[in-house]
């Protein structure tokens, strides 16, 4: 069960094992794209392994249930899909298993990766675990931690994550098969909470620190995209380098040469921007942006 990219990697591993997938369960096809409807990553790959794709609307519906609990599954693989009923994580006589981008207890929720760039994690991971009735709080079966760079966006995490945690994905259900799973609690007052992230939760304050500011830019690159208004426009910064803290400005001043270089002012320095996106048009390099742009404000 999964939906975007991210879901790919783990199935085509457990089918390069040589495991017996009856079904793969994956989000409805959405509008959108030149051909009318968008499929789901995992569809398409599903598809192209001639696999069975189930698309519900509704997991609580009965014929999707009926025709769940006719592939007979001994055990069910979550990644990246949505919050699942009872009737579906509790069908299977070993579970469900779950993948989730953070070292459980910590990060619980929607986007675990932004949130702990955001927070300035110099480390992060994957973990395996049981699903139950509130979400990410079943018993830990398998983690792995993964490194997190100075300079590294969301985007950068999720792709290496991506493949770990196919891999972590992999050694579970092998674990599982040979009944040598250890299934244990998780600590719930260890637990922090990684909710989802709206647009209106990315505007930057460079009234913070430098490093603050940094962080907050690239746990939310390339997606949603943090942003500010610059000249009555929305203008999302994608890619930034923290600057020298001793230099001395004001939050929001806007210090460029018109040609490469674009700083703005935080609390203790300036963040440099290296990528950008202005309100409808594409993202850029700040080169190629300052070219195009003759930027006016003194300020954001």
């Amino acid at each position: 069960m999964g939906t975007p990219e991210f879901a790919v990697p783990s199935l085509k591993i457990l089918l390069e094992h040589g495991y017996d997938i009856p079904a793969v369960v994956t989000a409805p096809d959405k509008p959108g794209g030149r051909q009318g409807l968008q499929e789901p990553a995992v569809k398409k790959f599903a598809l192209s392994r001639g696999l069975r794709v189930l698309q519900p609307e509704k997991l609580k519906h009965p014929d999707f249930l009926e025709t769940l609990r006719a592939c007979r599954a001994d055990l069910q693989v979550v990644v990246a899909f949505r919050m699942l009923p009872e009737a579906v994580w509790n069908m299977p006589p070993l579970g469900t298993l779950n993948l989730h981008g953070s070292l459980l207890p910590k990060y619980r929720g929607a986007a675990p990766i932004n949130w702990a760039i955001i927070h300035g994690e110099t480390e992060t991971g994957v973990t395996t675990f049981l699903l139950r009735h509130a979400i990410d709080t079943g018993d830990l079966l398998l983690q792995e931690k993964l490194p997190i760079g100075e300079n590294d966006t969301a985007g950068d995490v999720h792709d290496r994550m991506m493949h770990l945690g196919a891999r972590v994905v992999l050694h579970t259900v092998q674990a599982i098969e040979r009944g040598e799973a250890q299934p244990r609690p998780q600590a719930d007052t260890e637990a922090t909470h990684a909710p989802k992230i709206f647009t209106e939760d990315c505007q930057i304050n460079f009234a913070q620190t430098a490093q603050h500011v940094h962080n907050f830019i690239r746990g939310l690159s390339p997606y949603p995209g943090a942003w500010t208004i610059l000249e009555g426009k929305t203008l999302k910064i994608l890619q930034s380098r923290k600057g020298s803290p001793e230099a001395v400005c004001t939050p929001g001043q806007i210090d460029t040469d018109g040609k490469s270089c674009l700083k703005i002012g935080t609390l203790n320095g300036y963040v440099e921007v290296l990528e950008l996106q202005l309100e409808g048009k594409r993202r850029m390099g700040v080169r190629e942006f300052l070219n195009g742009y003759r930027i006016a404000a003194t300020s954001v």
